[in-house]
């Protein structure tokens, strides 16, 4: 069964998907979180309650929609462009990441997200 989540910030309600793997699994038992978000360039990331190592097929180069959880800063991350990391027309992570799921629908939305905006997660 796919599982749904909501991300609700400022007037945004986007919904996405998170994938069968073990961190996304830990996040979804972690559901609700509540946090401030900060932008890096056209990323969205926050620290959420959910410690876990890399997994294999952790990446980088991520696209644009992809959800990734960033082990060094315990951290849900939202990729819709690029990032001060980039090379070009790639969008870049700090350092590699788990992939946890996809924006469904436009990710370019999050453009109007402020840093330091309350971002909440919840199951659909």
């Amino acid at each position: 069964m796919e599982k749904r989540i909501r991300i609700l910030v400022g007037n945004l309600n986007v919904e996405a998907a998170l994938n069968d793997s073990k961190t996304a699994q830990l996040i979804w038992e972690a559901l609700p979180i509540e946090a401030r978000g900060n932008t890096w360039g056209e990323e969205i990331y926050f620290g959420i309650p959910v410690k876990t190592g890399l997994e294999p097929g952790a990446r980088d180069v991520v696209s644009s929609g992809e959800l990734g959880y960033w082990p060094t800063g315990h951290a849900f991350c939202i990729f819709f462009g690029p990032t001060p990391a980039s090379r070009g027309d790639e969008i870049r992570a700090a350092s590699a990441v788990n992939i946890i799921g996809k924006v469904i629908g436009d990710p370019k939305v999050f453009l109007k997200v402020k840093d330091g905006a309350k971002i909440t997660l919840e199951k659909v």
